[in-house]
């Protein structure tokens, strides 16, 4: 999956799952402009969300931070900001 064309102004909108059997992309949420992603952490003691920037700074081989909703499914990431 080609994430570049879902990056907007350097930010990622993403829905979680977490406590999934793995950690994968499932596809776009066209009416939510969110790409669903199943993560294999819990969301206790901010597992999901260091699992989420682990899973897409590998990916994306650039810096991650969440911008927005560290304690929501709906998360927006900020990409590569230096």
């Amino acid at each position: 999956m080609d994430l570049e064309k879902y990056i907007k102004n350097n930010q990622l909108v993403i829905l979680v799952k977490p406590n999934s059997p793995k950690n994968e992309i499932l596809g776009h949420d066209k009416e939510k402009d969110a790409l669903k992603v199943n993560i294999k952490a819990s969301p206790e003691d901010n597992k999901a969300n260091k699992e989420i920037i682990k899973f897409f700074r590998k990916i994306l081989k650039k810096e991650i931070k969440i911008a927005k909703g560290l304690k929501t499914k709906k998360k927006i990431l900020k990409i590569g900001w230096n």
